[in-house]
């Protein structure tokens, strides 16, 4: 399983990439392992004003639909459109090109809430 050491994760297996004042969001490694092959995602409108931990979206693969929560509190500036077309990105390239929004931090408490790389790896091993 890929972990990469420079994001933070959520319990929730999202993952979370600091550009600036925006967090990159995605599913982990671990969680598109778990969903099996990725059909289907329902990405968050833009300007959608977030908390951590609520609803952000939903991915639906050949074995069930998944909720994605928001990892942070903020405002959505910025949606990976390239995923209604090829949501297997998800699968392939979970870190990467299978991303699925940017979002405007608005409360940098909810940044202290993730996990460092270790932790989570911790958490998926129980």
């Amino acid at each position: 399983m890929n972990v990469p050491d420079d994001l933070r994760y959520s319990n929730d297996h999202e993952w979370a990439r600091a550009e600036g004042t925006r967090m990159r969001v995605g599913i982990t490694d671990y969680a598109q392992d778990a969903l099996g092959d990725v059909v289907f995602v329902d990405l968050p409108e833009i300007g959608a004003e977030v908390e951590a931990g609520a609803l952000l979206g939903e991915v639906e693969s050949t074995k069930s639909v998944s909720e994605i929560y928001a990892p942070v509190t903020g405002r959505v500036v910025e949606v990976n459109a390239a995923l209604s077309d090829a949501p297997e990105r998800m699968n392939e390239d979970p870190y990467g090109d299978g991303w699925i929004c940017e979002i405007e931090v608005t409360d940098d408490g909810t940044l202290g809430a993730l996990l460092d790389a270790a932790a989570y790896r911790q958490l998926t091993e129980t």
